[in-house]
């Protein structure tokens, strides 16, 4: 592939997914349903900045998936189709007790849902089928 870091972003953002659905193995009442949307906002996270690498585009030290993906768009409008939601607050919000709070089943499924439905649209963008063609 003509960037290395696009590669490793991608890589680095598919273990994420890998993480995430490993956890959604298990039966509803044994999940880490905050792990699920850790790991599904670290993917989307790092496949909009796989695709900004790819363009050249810099975009500082952000976990801010709205500003992520509005760089994105001024590339590809599709990108801009997606509805975030909470998925930047699992970032760093959700990992702490300050602001309590435990997503249910339905929310941890859907924001897996969204990072997988990001990372088929990436992986079109960059020229690539799947992970296995980096």
């Amino acid at each position: 592939m003509k960037y290395e870091n696009v590669k490793k972003w991608i890589i680095k953002a598919e273990n994420d997914l890998k993480a995430a659905q490993h956890e959604l193995s298990f039966p509803p009442d044994e999940m880490v349903t905050e792990s699920i949307c850790f790991h599904s906002q670290q993917a989307v996270e790092k496949f909009f900045k796989a695709y900004l690498i790819y363009k050249n585009h810099e975009f500082g030290n952000t976990h801010n998936l709205e500003y992520l993906q509005q760089l994105c768009g001024r590339y590809d409008k599709t990108i801009l189709k997606y509805e975030l939601g909470n998925l930047t607050d699992y970032a760093v919000n959700i990992r702490y007790p300050d602001d309590f709070y435990v997503p249910d089943y339905d929310e941890s499924k859907k924001a897996y849902n969204l990072a997988k439905a990001v990372k088929e649209n990436i992986l079109i963008k960059i020229g690539r089928k799947n992970v296995k063609e980096l």
